[in-house]
């Protein structure tokens, strides 16, 4: 196997030890817990202990057999000699961008002790980044809007828009495929439990939970929410579009037409910081975009229930995180030419408000 292992320091993400310990526990436990719920009539996130299922009705082999030929197909495909080859980015000494990490098991196995872990070229974590997840997540909300066209004869209104919606942002996530060699959890992040989980369990599961619950708790729109609802999502994915598109054609090729007007800041390490267009309207343009698609994805299923604006919440809650996470690598790496971008650029995410 084909490895590239991080250096151990002291410094700590996620809680340190503890923090890992007690995700890897809450992951799959959420996962869980959510589904169960959303199949119950009240659809509460208060009934803390839904009815658990027989333990014999976890396990079909039948099921077992379809994910793994599932996993197999993507593995199949991914393989396959077709596309172009695409160099991820690297830092001024030629060397791959490294993450921190301790030495602790438990940390490593939530963060990872790999960063680009691989089996000859089969590359674990691009290859679960993509397309087990993201595909599989487009697959069981199409399996959803099958089960509501036969339970009440054709698919609602609610259902079309979630499964378009979410299907746009798979197509997009392929068609840019890429731009994810610049992304954090391909620069800095280990493939550990936290992405090998999220990648391969709690994007599909959790991701379609708007899809699962209108099939439980069906609802109806009006054309004008359908209408608004529609705009909000266009103007997210416009937002998210732009951002990313324009970031990572400046990354490439800072001298591209596309971006060469943009006002920039040099830094000490050569390289230079946008400071105009998406990126001088807040610093973190594509999640503000991320965070208004999510809620568009979420109203299709009405306000009388807060389960499923889990993802948004929950995504919310990532981004700031993430964010923050972004600012203290940005400020260790460009130093004062990232002061002077906070100054001239005030706001994280929100404008106005963070």
């Amino acid at each position: 196997m084909d490895r590239l292992r991080v250096p151990c320091t002291k410094e700590l993400e996620f809680g340190g030890v503890l923090g890992a310990a007690l995700l890897i526990l809450l992951m799959p436990t959420t996962v869980f817990y959510l589904l169960l719920t959303c199949r119950t009539e009240q659809a509460s996130l208060l009934n803390f202990f839904p009815a658990l299922p027989m333990l014999r009705s976890l396990w079909d082999p039948q099921d077992f057999v379809l994910v793994v030929a599932w996993i197999a197909l993507q593995a199949l495909l991914y393989v396959l000699p077709m596309g172009k080859i695409t160099e991820g980015i690297t830092l001024r000494d030629k060397s791959r961008l490294q993450y921190r990490i301790s030495g602790n098991p438990i940390y490593d196995f939530f963060m990872g002790h790999e960063l680009n872990p691989r089996i000859g070229t089969f590359d674990l974590k691009y290859f679960c980044e993509l397309r087990p997840g993201l595909l599989g997540w487009a697959l069981i909300n199409m399996a959803m809007l099958v089960k509501e066209t036969e339970l009440r004869g054709n698919p609602s209104l609610a259902m079309i828009l979630v499964n378009a919606f979410q299907l746009l942002y798979v197509v997009d996530a392929f068609w840019h495929e890429e731009a994810i060699l610049t992304t954090m959890d391909i620069t800095h992040d280990g493939f550990g439990f936290m992405l090998a989980f999220g990648d391969l369990t709690w994007v599909p599961f959790l991701y379609s939970l708007q899809a699962y619950f209108l099939v439980t708790h069906p609802q109806k729109l009006s054309l004008p929410m359908t209408g608004g609802i529609i705009l909000l999502n266009g103007l997210g994915y416009t937002i998210f579009r732009g951002a990313n598109s324009q970031k990572n054609t400046f990354r490439r090729n800072p001298a591209d037409p596309k971006v060469a007007g943009l006002r920039t800041i040099p830094t000490a390490t050569g390289r230079r910081l946008l400071v105009s267009g998406w990126w001088g309207f807040v610093r973190h343009p594509n999640y503000l975009g991320d965070l208004i698609m999510a809620f568009a994805w979420s109203l299709p299923c009405g306000l009388t229930h807060i389960l499923p604006y889990f993802y948004v919440l929950y995504f919310a809650v990532l981004l700031i995180h993430r964010e923050a996470r972004d600012e203290h690598q940005c400020l260790r790496k460009y130093g004062l030419a990232w002061q002077e971008y906070c100054r001239r650029v005030p706001y994280r995410i929100f404008p106005y408000l963070y």
